[in-house]
């Protein structure tokens, strides 16, 4: 995931911005940014508040520096997770369940040969691929006809890219055609990010920042990409590892026979993202405030005292500065990395003899279980040292939510389909 700030200048108030890198860690931001909790320039905070170096040195001798800034809770979050995933579930078993008993009826009126047995999936998916085909024929004349006028020639080029275009997209899986619709809303909202003026508002809504105290924004910061590089590269394992998910859904679901019929398996990819970004998210949240947040005080308390002691003149200047070094602070994040991490976690996990190409030199196909266990090592090591380019722990958060649903999110999502089925059939 990608995730950026500046510096943490006081307990209270942040000056975030964003680097292009994944979810990853933001730095540069805006100059009016919000304190946590409320809205105040950096000019008025510095004449009210004193740094946080220093309340950390009066509280020393005063009262216990925890107790003045105690830990941030996860509380929410964790209710927030469990809340937006249920519902993410609840209403994809109902499209799913609406969509199927739609094309079944739509079968069934075309032939009455399903009067006798109800259609099966792939029956059903090779009527909407007929279907989404008239409608593109239909679109193709539809532009023939309004560009009669035009130059013989002009006329002829739009129409073949839009044919070609409109052929890709006829062909392309399903659950491909879907991630293009994600990726689309993604790069509506990275272009939300280009309005200057709309950069705070982006910067508190759109980035999780585990100080700040929001749930929502585990949501919105999975759909937010402020880098083009980051946007890009996001969008294109999109592409192809949420197909490859979406691929693996639907085999699943075929083992279930006539029991659970499936025209689509868009929407429970579509619950399988959202829950994914959302896990990684509370991932690093909860790493940030459990992990990171007490070091950071610890480091702020031992360098207000060394730097405060009568001792410190004794000790070498060099030492001193070391010792008294600002501490990293804690970042806000963004990016779809984490939920990207979990469909490529699934697609390495049911498809093992798969093989991926680097986007890098050599140029290389490697096997892909050997690629994300590569990826994983390097989250590993990441959180070790504390690199801070990308949030590590978002990325581990998805790989660990993807090997998890490859076990267990068939069964799940059969058991929601069971319980919706049940909770809306008709009684007797």
């Amino acid at each position: 995931m990608f995730r950026t700030t500046d510096i943490l200048k006081t307990s209270l108030y942040l000056r975030p911005c964003i680097h292009p890198s994944s979810r990853s860690f933001v730095h540069s931001l805006p100059r009016n940014f919000p304190r946590i909790g409320r809205f105040a320039s950096e000019k008025s905070f510095q004449s009210v508040l004193p740094t946080f170096r220093d309340q950390v040195a009066r509280s020393i001798e005063v009262e216990s520096f925890s107790s003045r800034f105690p830990r941030p809770t996860i509380r929410n979050q964790v209710l927030f997770f469990v809340g937006g995933s249920l519902l993410a579930y609840s209403i994809a078993a109902s499209q799913t369940k609406i969509d199927t008993e739609y094309w079944s009826k739509q079968l069934v009126s075309v032939s009455h040969r399903w009067t006798l047995r109800p259609p099966t999936t792939e029956e059903m998916r090779k009527a909407q691929y007929l279907e989404l085909g008239k409608y593109l024929q239909t679109q193709v004349n539809q532009l023939k006809d309004t560009l009669i006028e035009w130059p013989l020639a002009l006329r002829n080029l739009i129409l073949s890219v839009y044919v070609q275009a409109a052929q890709s997209y006829l062909d392309a899986p399903e659950g491909r055609r879907l991630c293009w619709l994600i990726c689309g809303i993604n790069t509506a909202i990275y272009l939300v990010w280009k309005i200057p003026r709309l950069a705070p508002f982006m910067t508190r809504s759109f980035t999780h920042h585990p100080l700040s105290g929001r749930s929502y924004t585990l949501l919105t910061s999975t759909f937010s990409h402020k880098s083009f590089i980051h946007l890009l590269a996001n969008s294109m394992a999109l592409a192809s590892f949420g197909s490859a998910a979406t691929h693996y859904f639907t085999l699943e679901q075929l083992k279930h026979g006539e029991h659970q019929q499936e025209a689509t398996a868009k929407w429970h990819f579509l619950a399988f993202f959202i829950s994914a970004g959302l896990f990684s998210g509370l991932v690093s949240h909860v790493a940030a405030c459990k992990v990171l947040f007490p070091r950071l005080v610890n480091q702020y308390t031992a360098s207000a005292v060394i730097k405060n002691s009568p001792a410190a003149a004794a000790i070498s200047s060099t030492a001193v500065k070391t010792a008294t070094a600002a501490p990293r602070e804690i970042l806000p994040s963004l990016g779809a990395s984490g939920a990207i991490y979990a469909a490529v976690t699934v697609s390495a996990l049911a498809f093992p003899d798969a093989q991926v190409s680097l986007i890098f030199p050599p140029f290389v196909s490697i096997p892909i279980q050997a690629g994300v266990g590569g990826l994983v090592v390097l989250d590993v090591i990441g959180i070790a040292r504390g690199w801070r380019m990308f949030d590590h722990y978002a990325h581990f958060g998805g790989a660990a939510f993807g090997a998890l649903y490859y076990m267990y999110g068939p069964q799940w999502w059969a058991f929601m389909r069971g319980e919706y089925q049940q909770l809306h059939s008709p009684t007797s």
